[in-house]
């Protein structure tokens, strides 16, 4: 249960970072719109690769590889946004902020002996 609440705190702060770097408010539409997608994809991925029954770095990239790109293109959707360039260089710059974040709080999960 720790490392899910430090995967979701790691989720909150990409979502929340992306809305100040696009001169958003940090609030709860905005949050949900950003986040909701990816989580919910997250959600339905972690139980099958064993992201938390059997934590690994391994474990946490493939749920991250799979659960990010997915829930972006389902974000999308639910936007009515196109897929052009545009969105996969917001795909790529996603990827990399939020495997930042997740990689520094699963370190730090580890240092501290939480994991």
């Amino acid at each position: 249960m720790r490392l899910f609440l430090l995967d979701l705190l790691a989720l909150l702060l990409f979502a929340g970072v992306g809305l100040l770097a696009h001169g958003r408010p940090i609030d709860l539409p905005g949050l949900a719109r950003n986040l909701l997608p990816v989580l919910f994809v997250w959600l339905l991925l972690a139980p099958f690769l064993r992201t938390y029954r059997r934590p690994t770095w391994g474990n946490l990239l493939l749920t991250w590889l799979l659960a990010f790109p997915a829930g972006l293109w389902l974000r999308e959707m639910a936007l009515g946004g196109g897929f052009g360039p545009g969105f996969f260089v917001f795909l790529g710059v996603a990827l990399g902020f939020s495997l930042l974040f997740l990689l520094l709080l699963r370190g730090l999960a580890k240092a501290l002996r939480l994991w």
